[in-house]
């Protein structure tokens, strides 16, 4: 890897004179960058404030500020006619479309990010009149200036942004709100979405089609953006284009007046530069043929060279990629002939090798813009099986803000100066573009006495045909219509059976246990219950794990016969007695977050709605704290459902499904959107699936020596 490293040390940020208050700035480039801001015109009061990444392996589109979680700095207080220093640190190898941005916004409710341009910036030191070799007046500061690496048995985190820290992870220990407080705060409401498909005949595996994703607020960062290298389908673009171009269709340059910019892609792949100049200059291809006639040509700047002047960046492409297609620059005078002082009369290889190379006076002053891409704002709630990087949806601020701020007007005006909102923690919605939209609010509440409590609620937004919208509602100050979906209702204390069948997986039964015995002690939770069914086992007495087990609940059935998932999971199944309670059809090679037991209670509605997160699947090597893998956006085999509702559908397929692996899920999935069930599908963080060998499984067998 070729990298180069930019160090800007000149500038100061001047606030604008018609604005201060509190900042948000942000960074985006392609590779790394680090953006340092002062208190004050001090350069030793730099404090890192955004960055993208630290491996070489972060970057972004031009523009895209909502990528990674560093990308955006707290709020930064600034005052009116105050400098504030900063420096801008920027790394990039030879890939890419190379570019950096720094831009920010006033911390108000619908400001966007604009880059800050040069009217708003001025010179620390003015350099015109310094020799290069006069480096006194760089300040010296941390920002430039590698420290030294601490000496440190630890292995230096991951980076990747799901593994920060989020309120969402402990969530589940802040004491609940009483749903019974939370009765005659809204009106009940009928809750018949028009997307359910009850009775409606579908073609095997049909049902995959009728299954929506879930828009969440805030950022939950389950995009894989750490696997984006291997895999660009987020950005919605052809490939090819994005490697050979990188971002480059992002950016626009600031030109000078009276000159005009176009550029084109022909069939060839070759840009088409066109200048309002006295002469144009035309890009032709140059292919290595064994001919004695040959055009009249000049060398032209490298590719990152010219392309650097006019905007338009390419991959650095191999040496004999390169020799295999020459670009060349031929110069044509208007009326004039060609110049024979540039006529070579030597052989291919020394056309190739021995002319005159010229470089590029780099041009300082170019600057360009880049307005703010939020490519979430481009997605839909269709599943893509094709992407298996892109997280969950996100829903907008503003509608997030609109909808938390109508429930807390509602509570406030029962229990006046009761609750105060401390933070949103969670919002999830699901909606319904005929009727309305379904909201789960993850609130942290603020009690008159101190104490705090979450109140987590589902609640229903109509839509009437006057309203259409939020942005139209709220454009017209009309109120939000909240109410609560007449039975649809979550049970805290639900208990949730977890029903695995195995054979001979000795070692990842130990660890299944072992990860359930930690869930436990963590969250003292004890409503839920291990079952496992044995196909006659013959590597571990697993019964007598679960008995040496610090489980709460288990139950063990032992089954004689080949392994059969949907038998195995059936039987399991048959051994509840409470259909009140909730089904989780696992997998063994499963690492569970510490709150799952309460996500699965959560996003289980008897009589309304299953639930089916989407795991991360591991690679091979990678740990959950290393997680490198990709989201399992085609499996439903790891699904959540009341016992009641999954009775009514007919349960596990065991006649069709008996030896044969994969394709029950879908099956099952089928059957319960027919029985008018909806199926929340969510990616879930920290939940991953174990990369695992094959070696000894269920439908291999053991080739013995002899």
């Amino acid at each position: 890897m070729i990298s180069a490293l930019i160090v800007c040390h000149c500038p100061t940020v001047n606030p604008p004179l018609c604005l201060a208050g509190d900042f948000l700035f942000a960074v985006a480039s392609d590779d790394n960058s680090e953006f340092w801001l002062s208190d004050d015109e001090n350069p030793d009061n730099l404090k890192l404030r955004a960055y993208v990444g630290k491996t070489g392996r972060e970057w972004t589109a031009p523009g895209e500020y909502g990528k990674y979680a560093s990308q955006i700095s707290d709020l930064i207080p600034l005052q009116k006619n105050n400098k504030y220093f900063f420096e801008l640190i920027h790394k990039q190898n030879d890939k890419g479309t190379d570019h950096v941005e720094v831009a920010w916004c006033l911390k108000q409710i619908g400001n966007g990010f604009s880059i800050i341009d040069s009217k708003f910036i001025s010179l620390y030191t003015n350099e015109s009149s310094l020799k290069a070799a006069d480096v006194s007046h760089i300040p010296q500061t941390i920002a430039s200036h590698v420290t030294p690496l601490q000496r440190s048995s630890q292995t230096p985190p991951h980076g990747v942004d799901m593994l920060r820290p989020d309120p969402r992870d402990s969530f589940h220990q802040v004491p609940l709100l009483d749903r019974a407080r939370l009765q005659g705060v809204l009106p009940d409401c009928i809750y018949n979405p028009s997307y359910s498909i009850k009775g409606y005949p579908l073609m095997r595996y049909q049902g995959l089609q009728f299954v929506h994703l879930t828009y969440v607020y805030p950022n939950d960062y389950t995009r894989l953006t750490h696997m984006e290298n291997d895999n660009k389908c987020f950005y919605r673009g052809n490939p090819y284009y994005l490697e050979r171009y990188g971002f480059s269709n992002y950016i626009q340059l600031d030109l000078p007046e009276n000159e005009e910019l176009v550029i084109k892609y022909k069939e060839d792949d070759n840009s088409i530069i066109k200048q309002n100049v006295a002469h144009h200059l035309q890009i032709t291809q140059h292919q290595h043929q064994n001919s004695s006639n040959k055009a009249s040509v000049i060398a032209a700047p490298s590719n990152e060279e010219y392309n650097s002047r006019w905007g338009h960046v390419n991959d650095v492409r191999k040496e004999k990629e390169i020799q295999d297609n020459a670009m060349h620059i031929e110069e044509v005078e208007d009326g004039g002939d060609e110049d024979d002082a540039w006529v070579s009369q030597g052989d291919e290889d020394y056309d190739l090798t021995n002319r005159v190379v010229y470089d590029v006076e780099v041009k300082w002053c170019q600057t360009f813009q880049a307005k703010p891409l939020d490519l979430h704002a481009l997605r839909s709630d269709w599943i893509d099986l094709k992407c298996n990087v892109s997280g969950n949806l996100l829903l907008e601020e503003s509608e997030a803000l609109s909808v938390v701020e109508a429930l807390m007007k509602k509570l406030n005006k029962k229990y006046p100066r009761q609750f105060s909102l401390e933070r949103i923690v969670n919002i999830e919605k699901k909606p319904d573009y005929n009727r309305g939209s379904r909201y789960l609010l993850e609130l942290e509440l603020l009690e008159a006495s101190g104490r705090h409590l979450r109140l987590v609620q589902y609640i229903y937004v109509k839509r009437t045909e006057d309203w259409g919208s939020h942005k139209k509602q709220n454009a017209q100050g009309e109120e939000l219509k909240l109410c609560n979906p007449y039975s649809f209702y979550w049970n805290p204390t639900a208990t949730v059976h977890f029903i695995i069948p195995v054979k001979n997986q000795a070692r990842w039964v130990q660890q299944f246990i072992s990860d359930m015995e930690e869930i436990y002690r963590t969250t003292g939770d004890q409503n839920f219950n291990v079952i496992i069914t044995d196909y006659e086992s013959t590597d571990m007495n697993i019964e007598q794990a679960l008995q040496n087990s610090y489980l709460p609940r288990y139950q063990y059935l032992r089954l004689s016969g080949n392994f059969e998932r949907s038998a195995g999971l059936q039987a399991g199944i048959d051994l509840i007695t409470d259909d009140h309670s909730i089904v989780f059809l696992c997998d063994l090679h499963i690492h569970f977050p510490p709150g799952f037991i309460d996500t699965v209670r959560k996003h289980c509605v008897e009589r309304h709605m299953a639930f089916a997160p989407i795991v991360m699947r591991l690679n091979c090597g990678a740990t959950p704290l290393e997680p490198d893998g990709y989201w399992e956006v085609n499996g439903f085999g790891l699904l959540g459902i009341y016992k009641s509702d999954l009775d009514s559908i007919g349960g596990m397929n065991t006649k069709e499904f008996t030896d044969r692996w994969g394709g029950e899920d879908w099956e099952l999935l089928d059957r319960i959107l027919q029985g008018g069930l909806e199926v929340e599908r969510l990616y879930l963080r920290n939940f991953f699936h174990h990369f695992h060998s094959k070696r000894g499984m269920w439908n291999r067998q053991m080739l013995r020596n002899t």
